[in-house]
């Protein structure tokens, strides 16, 4: 099984960046794609963005303008840069996996990292 390591979550002011890392570690080979979901407080996880190894990028309307994730297929490690971020993305961010097309189509993953605490302070 796969176990993603995320890296990166800190504290910043709002309109600044962070970038967030992944590794797949474990059967990489399994992989299909990797994608961020956040969850605030109080509120449900919800989709960020993800990317297949072959390149199909997907993101949430929310972020789609100020988010971009890349990959490096030879590291097993995707990452996020989140530009011009905002108090509304406070969350702690959690990086998912996905084994197959069906679950990337679908937003789910079949495992998930431990999570990264992201603050935004207005």
């Amino acid at each position: 099984q796969v176990q993603p390591v995320e890296s990166g979550g800190g504290l910043v002011q709002a309109g600044g960046s962070l970038r967030l890392s992944c590794e797949a570690s474990g059967r990489s080979f399994s992989t299909y794609g990797m994608g961020w979901f956040r969850q605030a407080p109080g509120k449900e996880r919800e989709f960020v963005a993800s990317i297949s190894w072959g390149g199909l990028i997907d993101y949430s309307n929310s972020v789609k303008d100020r988010f971009t994730i890349s990959k490096d297929n030879g590291k097993s490690t995707v990452y996020l840069q989140m530009n011009n971020l905002k108090p509304e993305d406070t969350a702690v961010y959690y990086c998912g996996h996905y084994s197959d097309l069906g679950r990337w189509a679908g937003r789910r993953p079949d495992s998930w990292g431990q999570g990264t605490q992201v603050t935004v302070s207005s």
